[in-house]
């Protein structure tokens, strides 16, 4: 019965991490509150993975749908990594993951991220996790690249698992 009952919780974990992933799964959701998502991905003892964009950015389009999207969708992944965007163009209100009320612009600028995309991988304490994935880079490698950085984000969160 605990069986059951351990299973049903964590199925409902996974669904509250994904939130409105799960209503869109075509969608990267855009972060809002990384203080929150932060709690949940702490929670889930998973790393949080932030793709920064920009307005009509093709190459943002690409990794998403030929990335992170899928990645969303495959259970395997949701165990894994928490994803959330940003607009680096946005004025428009962002938590941090300190708690501390920004807008995606500056929040970008703050890490230094000027070139789109770029995706950090961070604990759920907001240090990056790995360096920055600047760019699509060579397709051939690039699931790999994510896989390394997410990686890098489980290994910092339980480094003797790893």
């Amino acid at each position: 019965m605990m069986k059951y009952i351990r299973s049903g919780l964590f199925a409902l974990c996974v669904w509250m991490l994904s939130g409105m992933a799960l209503a869109n799964p075509n969608n990267i959701v855009m972060a809002r509150n990384l203080h929150n998502d932060a709690q949940l991905a702490e929670r889930a003892s998973i790393p949080v993975l932030i793709i920064f964009t920009s307005p009509g950015c093709a190459y943002c389009e690409r990794v998403m749908h030929n990335y992170l999207i899928p990645m969303q969708r495959n259970r395997d992944y949701a165990r894994k990594v928490l994803i959330r965007r940003v607009d680096i163009s946005s004025d428009s209100a962002l938590t941090d993951f300190n708690g501390k009320v920004t807008t995606g612009q500056h929040y970008a600028t703050a890490l230094k991220v000027r070139l789109t995309p770029t995706i950090i991988v961070f604990t759920p304490n907001g240090v990056p996790a790995a360096d920055p994935l600047v760019g699509l880079g060579p397709e051939d490698y690039y699931g790999g690249y994510l896989d390394a950085a997410i990686d890098a984000g489980l290994a910092k969160m339980h480094p003797a698992a790893h």
